[in-house]
């Protein structure tokens, strides 16, 4: 599986911590919590904004800065808070076409946007995954998944007709553990066999309170680098090269976090050659037995101990001097961290 989406650069811990103190200034104690793993807007825009820096939220994806500017920052810092405290199960009576991404509030309304690059999640049709969805304040509770129908056009708005009328998967009361964000609930599920882009909509309806949480996570089915120019996301069919006889390169390797059994790490390349190179890929080596389980901010795939993070559709051009950071979960020892990094074939210093 492949993962596109933003930047982060702090710890999940960290994350956590500055989103409480925020969320306590604007919300009551309640329910929170977010689909994770494929990530919804909210959080992949959370993430995104934080890879700016500067202790503020400066988004790079085009879809993340529009968002921003409809709605605002703090809906980026809540982005567990989606949700309806009244809703009682009655959400496709109070949620109106083309706002469901948002759950027909004005806080959220800038990801109800219609656009094709939006950060993406790329899965396998039919595959098993596990869902992760952050348990901000647990409660108990059932959580629906539903996928966007056959011929679904995202550059409309999402209605509630594009979404097919059963769930591919229900959940309730799933476990807690730890994950990336902090606490998360997880579980098992089996994904349609769908090809292309689509929407994963998720409701979690809580079963001691009327109130019922929101999320939108954009999903491709299959490769979406061979997704053909002219198609539902405009994007270009990127073919990345093995090498480059002009690129070099500088490379750093930060641990953000640990648990046990796994961590999460970025690698940030510097393209000090003195040419701009379009696409690039940034390589590099896992020790022996170690696996990377998700990553962002390019198209991150493995085979044997070799991981290859290939430009995104959005970011495809690396200009000489500039730097790109891609983030990653491993399951592994933190204590070996990648080595061997190289950019588009040259070995980075």
């Amino acid at each position: 599986m492949k993962l596109r989406h933003a930047l982060t650069t702090l710890s999940a811990l960290t994350l956590v911590a500055t989103g409480v103190s925020t969320v306590a200034l604007s919300e009551p104690a309640s329910a929170h919590g977010a689909m994770v793993y494929p990530m919804t807007r909210t959080y992949a825009c959370y993430l995104d904004g934080l890879a700016g820096g500067g202790g503020d939220l400066n988004p790079t994806n085009p879809a993340c800065r529009d968002a921003i500017a409809i709605s605002g920052k703090q809906a980026l810092w809540d982005w567990f808070g989606v949700l309806i405290s009244n809703a009682g199960g009655r959400h496709r009576e109070i949620i109106p076409d083309g706002e469901l991404c948002g759950a027909g509030t004005t806080k959220y309304a800038g990801f109800n946007q219609a656009r094709t690059d939006w950060p993406t999640t790329e899965l396998q049709p039919g595959a098993r995954i596990t869902f992760r969805y952050n348990a901000w304040a647990p409660h108990p509770g059932t959580w629906y998944q539903y996928i966007t129908r056959d011929g679904w056009d995202p550059s409309q708005p999402l209605t509630w007709d594009d979404l097919e009328p059963v769930p591919f998967d229900v959940v309730t009361d799933p476990p807690i553990g730890s994950g990336s964000s902090g606490a998360e609930y997880y579980w098992e599920a089996t994904l349609p066999n769908k090809s292309g882009r689509h929407i994963i909509y998720s409701i979690w309806q809580r079963s001691d309170s009327p109130e019922a949480f929101y999320n939108c996570s954009d999903v491709y089915f299959g490769d979406l680098d061979n997704e053909e120019p002219g198609g539902p996301t405009g994007s270009p069919t990127v073919t990345p090269t093995d090498g480059d006889g002009d690129a070099s390169c500088q490379a750093t390797v930060t641990i953000t976090n640990s648990w046990p059994g796994g961590y999460q790490g970025t690698v940030t390349v510097t393209n000090t050659g003195s040419a701009a190179l379009s696409p690039w890929t940034v390589q590099w080596v896992m020790p022996s037995g170690a696996t990377v389980a998700s990553g962002w901010n390019a198209t991150v795939t493995q085979s044997g101990n070799t991981v290859s993070a290939t430009a995104p559709s959005w970011n495809q051009t690396l200009a000489a001097g500039a730097s790109v950071s891609i983030g990653f979960t491993a399951n592994g020892s933190a204590d070996t961290p990648p080595s061997s990094i190289t950019l588009n074939g040259a070995a980075c210093s």
